[in-house]
């Protein structure tokens, strides 16, 4: 299986984002992460049906995350099989074919013109280059996908090894990982449905959402 990554250009992308937020924030107060800030809430069957679209799709996505993660537990408690292995790599391939694709027509439809008016609303970090919410999105798109190259050369690595400890040792980092991606992309569709698909909602008219 050939799992394409030609598409992200990591060079182009790799800026830091998203940390403004966190500047007032202490370490021994962390924010909850599946607490989104004070913005007002909008039902699916209410948003525009653009938005409505692009966050049913999140919902076959999070069935495979769900899938993928019982898949990793599955071989921490009984081994590594045959079976489990098409389990992880057909996550992979589902993640490429579908979930960047996914993320690409949001890149290019939804997030400039968002952007632009997050900035203009005053939604935004501080600094010379301000950072707002699209920014973190555009990021964790980038995350996931270095992620599943992490996994995916992991799994690779590791059946070339003779000697079994050694392969032992980077199946199980394969899975370390596979359970960062799982928890990324969870969050990350979890922020998508509840601020940045509200903010869309609030912040473009429906003439613009239209058109996307």
């Amino acid at each position: 299986m050939e799992f394409v990554l030609k598409r992200v250009d990591p060079v182009e992308k790799q800026t830091i984002h998203g940390l403004a937020a966190l500047e007032s924030l202490s370490p021994m107060d962390p924010p909850d992460a599946y607490a989104p800030p004070s913005i007002v809430p909008v039902a699916i069957e209410d948003m525009h049906p653009y938005l409505r679209k692009m966050a049913e799709e999140h919902q076959p996505f999070l069935l495979e995350v769900d899938a993928f993660e019982d898949a990793i537990i599955s071989i921490q408690k009984g081994g590594y099989t045959k079976e489990a292995d098409g389990r992880l790599r057909h996550f992979l391939n589902f993640l490429d074919e579908e979930f960047i694709g996914h993320n690409r027509r949001e890149e290019a439809a939804l997030f400039p013109l968002l952007r632009l008016r997050l900035l203009a609303a005053g939604e935004h970090g501080s600094g010379v280059d301000p950072e707002t919410p699209v920014d973190l999105m555009q990021d964790e798109h980038i995350k996931a996908v270095q992620l599943a190259a992490v996994i995916l050369n992991f799994l690779g690595l590791a059946f070339r090894l003779p000697d079994e400890g050694t392969r032992l040792i980077v199946l199980d980092a394969a899975l370390e990982q596979g359970k960062f991606l799982v928890e990324l992309l969870r969050l990350h569709m979890f922020r998508e449905d509840n601020v940045i698909f509200p903010l869309a909602q609030q912040l473009l008219t429906p003439a613009e959402l239209d058109r996307m």
